[in-house]
C-alpha cells in the first residue's frame, strides 16, 4: 500500500480532489492580496501609483451605488457577446472547409496569416473613419482581434480528426457531407470548444482596447476617463473587474465543454 502511494506521489500531472481544486486558486489570490494589501498598508508605495485593496473595493463601492459600475459593464459584455458571436459563426464554417478541402485550405491559409500578423491597433483610427463611434466600431474591432486567428485554430482542430475515421465513412459509402457533418466535425468539436475559449480571451483585449480609444461607456471608457484624473483606485478597480468577468466566463466554457465532452474530460 505505501510504495503504491509513493508511486502515485511520483506521477506527473497526478490528479487532484475537486476540494483541492478549489483551494489551490484560492490561496493563490489570498497570498497575492496579502501581498499586495502589505506593500499599501505600510506605505512602502506611495498610494497615487497603488492604492491599498481597501482604497479598491471602496472605489468599487462608490461606482456600484453610483451606477456607473453595473452599466459599464452590462455595455461591455453586450458589446463582447454580439462582437465575440459574429466572428465565430464567420470563423468555424470556414475553418472546417479549410481543414476538409486542400483547395480551400491552400487559398485561404495564407491570407489569414497574412493578416493575422498585422496589429488590430493601427486599424483603430481606420475603424473610426469607417464606423464611427458607436458599437459597431467595437463589433468590428473584436472580430478583427479574433476571426482571422479562430480560424486556424479551428482548422487545426479539424486536421487534427484521424484519417482512419474519415476512410472508415468513405468504406461506408457515406457521402462527403454526411462526413464532415457526422464524423469530422464531431470528433474536432472538444478542441474547437478549446479554440472558442481562447480566443474568448482575446476578443476582451480588443473589447477594452476599442473601448479606451473611442468610447463613451464600457469598462474601458471608465478606466480612460479615470486616467484623467489619477483615479488609480477606479482604475486597478476596473482592471480586477474585467480579470472576474474574463475568469467567470472562461470557467462557464470550460464547465459547458466538461459536460458536453465527457468522454475528454481527462483533457481539460
Amino acid at each position: 500500500m505505501a510504495s503504491t502511494k509513493r508511486r502515485r506521489s511520483r506521477r506527473l500531472r497526478t490528479p487532484l480532489s475537486r476540494g483541492q481544486r478549489i483551494a489551490a486558486p484560492l490561496v493563490t489570490f489570498a497570498v497575492l492580496l496579502a501581498l499586495w494589501a502589505l506593500v499599501t498598508e505600510t506605505g512602502m508605495v506611495d498610494p497615487l501609483f497603488l492604492p491599498s485593496p481597501s482604497a479598491v473595493a471602496q472605489a468599487l463601492v462608490d461606482q456600484a451605488a453610483q451606477g456607473a459600475l453595473w452599466t459599464d459593464i452590462g455595455t461591455s459584455v453586450y458589446r463582447i457577446t454580439v462582437g465575440y458571436l459574429i466572428a465565430v459563426v464567420m470563423a468555424v464554417p470556414l475553418g472546417v472547409m479549410m481543414g476538409v478541402n486542400e483547395w480551400v485550405l491552400s487559398a485561404v491559409e495564407p491570407l489569414m496569416d497574412f493578416i493575422r500578423y498585422m496589429p488590430v491597433v493601427a486599424f483603430v483610427p481606420l475603424t473610426i473613419i469607417w464606423a464611427g463611434t458607436d458599437d459597431l466600431q467595437k463589433f468590428l474591432i473584436i472580430w478583427m482581434g479574433t476571426f482571422f486567428q479562430l480560424v486556424l485554430l479551428v482548422c487545426d482542430a479539424v486536421m487534427q480528426v484521424p484519417q482512419n475515421l474519415i476512410d472508415f465513412g468513405e468504406t461506408l459509402g457515406m457521402r462527403k457531407h454526411d462526413i464532415i457533418t457526422r464524423i469530422v466535425f464531431p470528433s474536432s468539436l472538444p478542441r474547437i470548444w478549446d479554440a472558442l475559449r481562447v480566443s474568448l480571451g482575446w476578443a476582451w483585449t480588443w473589447l477594452v482596447v476599442a473601448e479606451l480609444v473611442a468610447a463613451t461607456s464600457g469598462l474601458g471608457y471608465r478606466i480612460t476617463v479615470s486616467q484623467r484624473y489619477f483615479a488609480t483606485d477606479v482604475i486597478i478597480g476596473y482592471v480586477v473587474v474585467l480579470g472576474i468577468l474574463g475568469l467567470f466566463f472562461d470557467q462557464v466554457m470550460r464547465a459547458i465543454g466538461k459536460r458536453a465532452f465527457k468522454r475528454w474530460e481527462g483533457r481539460s
